[in-house]
């Protein structure tokens, strides 16, 4: 909590003739100072709201990852992982480093892990104050004591007023994300959305955990009375902070979190939550943040004269976020540890409208699902998506964040359901009676009954039929839940045409494994889409 000339740990870095370091500042102070410097306001009871411009979601192409002799066999390189090399990474801090030079920092001393294990100790430097806030929500902080002896083993420099030049730089456009783990650094410029920096640091752990043993899990997870641990999975916009963050459960956490030979444990300090529509009866809990002190609202809309929020208004985007800690969430674990989980949960945003709003799954057909990852991308999740879902896969539901072959993950996962006996479901918050633009989005209550029942037991020895598709085995009935939706063909006005969409989905299952299918046991492969309806 101090203001510095310079600081050892920043000119090691590099980092010299700066004008300020603001150094681990706290809440208030940070207000100060992101609103003294025009890159903020304050709404109504207190939040503070930001807007983050062009990028108001992640820009995974222009992700890079060094590639260099340490880690380059580990990586699975393509799409996803784009190499730089180490000279061109080098270039480029060396002008970002020179941008610096007369300028202020903020600076955040954090933990990645609850683990004292396995936690990451993470300085995080930005050029914006509310940046350095939102560190402060999404990280675990630490304490005077461990202040006081702290030596970051990973860094993060964020310059997001700072843009490349592709063809000088190497890199795709002016933004970019890049990871050098042999410098143990991630460099990034040209965005000012905050979700680059969580992601990058979720990225490192991605890396880093596995080799240890602990499988490193993009999933919220909760625990209940009975002291029972229930994850989780899915990508943005399938209602993992929604349905995770259930006042009848503690909160562990709400996306990141690994999995060791103890249990589970959080990565995080915070929640970073979309709040588009959010609704003050469906959702109390996180409406409730809108309206906190501490909270850092990104690209919301609000009201001229009151400053109220208006969270159904997408102007800026689809993909509007608060950022909090916690601790705001009544009933949260405040160790951020659980045990070892009963049940699993895949969340499915299903834009066809084919999939079930619940399904138990077999042990091959959970490690099928895991490494599909199917779900749709929800619009303004990501830049240059359109207004309408699309139906994508994305490996363990997280594949742009996976460093890692995901046959890593995935053997982690098989042999953890294994060794304590875990059920695994797949539960679709999508659309139901049609496709996307003709069918309607599954309703918020069902889905809540169906997670209380599987949570609470009830489903556990449940009767099931299995569909011709997928080989799915759906339960006959739910507990306070319509019997005749459980059967997605049955919620269909043209049985012909729901045919004719799960036979196109079933396809694209297939095409899509084939990637795993020489990391896979042929019994993994066969728990997938029924090779009789494939025509």
């Amino acid at each position: 909590m101090e203001i510095l000339q310079t600081h050892p740990q920043l000119e090691e870095l590099g980092l010299k003739n700066l004008h300020q370091v603001y150094w681990q500042l706290d809440t208030p102070q940070l207000y100060e100072e992101s609103i003294n410097r025009s890159e903020s306001y304050i709404s109504y009871m207190g939040p503070l709201v930001v807007n983050t411009g062009k990028h108001t979601g992640r820009s995974p192409k222009d992700k890079f990852i060094v590639r260099e002799p340490a880690t380059e066999k580990d990586v699975w390189w393509g799409a996803i992982n784009q190499p730089i090399e180490p000279a061109a990474f080098d270039a480029l801090l060396g002008r970002v480093l020179a941008y610096f030079e007369g300028k202020d920092v903020f600076v955040q001393n954090v933990y990645g892990g609850a683990d004292p294990k396995y936690r990451l100790p993470v300085q995080i430097i930005t050029e914006m104050a509310y940046h350095s806030l939102f560190v402060r929500n999404m990280f675990i902080l630490p304490t005077s004591e461990q202040l006081a002896t702290f030596e970051p083993e990973f860094r993060v420099l964020q310059a997001p007023n700072f843009e490349a030049d592709p063809e000088r730089d190497g890199v795709r456009t002016s933004t970019f994300i890049l990871v050098n783990f042999a410098k143990r650094l991630i460099l990034i410029g040209g965005t000012l959305y905050t979700g680059e920096i969580k992601k990058g640091i979720f990225t490192i752990l991605n890396h880093l955990l596995p080799k240890q043993g602990v499988l490193s899990m993009h999933c919220s997870a909760n625990e209940g009375d009975d002291g029972e641990t229930a994850l989780f999975f899915g990508l943005s916009g399938t209602g993992k902070t929604t349905l995770s963050s259930d006042p009848s459960r503690k909160l562990i956490g709400d996306d990141e979190h690994g999995w060791d030979e103890k249990g589970v444990f959080n990565f995080e300090g915070g929640c970073y939550a979309k709040v588009i529509n959010l609704s003050p009866s469906g959702e109390p809990e996180i409406y409730r943040t809108t309206e906190m002190f501490g909270t850092v609202l990104e690209n919301v809309v609000t009201d001229k004269d009151s400053r109220r929020v208006d969270l159904d208004d997408a102007t800026y985007t689809e993909n509007t976020r608060a950022s909090y800690p916690l601790s705001y969430i009544p009933n949260t674990k405040q160790d951020s540890t659980g045990g070892h989980p009963k049940n699993i949960i895949f969340l499915t945003a299903d834009a066809f409208g084919v999939m079930p709003p619940v399904a138990k799954l077999t042990r091959e057909q959970a490690m099928y699902h895991f490494l599909s990852g199917y779900t749709a991308k929800v619009a303004g999740t990501e830049k240059g998506l359109g207004k309408e879902p699309q139906a994508t896969f994305s490996a363990c539901f997280g594949a742009v964040f996976l460093p890692l072959h995901p046959g890593v993950y995935a053997e982690l996962l098989g042999k953890k359901i294994v060794e304590h006996d875990v059920d695994v479901w797949l539960v679709n918050t999508g659309w139901t009676g049609g496709p996307y633009g003709i069918g309607k989005r599954m309703s918020l209550q069902h889905t809540r009954s169906i997670v209380h029942a599987i949570l609470d037991g009830r489903m556990a020895s449940v009767e099931t039929r299995q569909e011709s598709f997928f080989g799915l085995h759906i339960p006959v009935m739910v507990p306070d839940v319509p019997e005749n939706i459980l059967d997605s063909r049955a919620t269909w006005s043209d049985p012909a045409a729901y045919d004719a969409k799960a036979h196109d989905l079933a396809h694209r299952f297939t095409e899509n494994f084939k990637a795993f299918e020489d990391q896979v046991s042929p019994e993994v492969i066969a728990a997938g889409p029924v090779s009789a309806t494939m025509g």
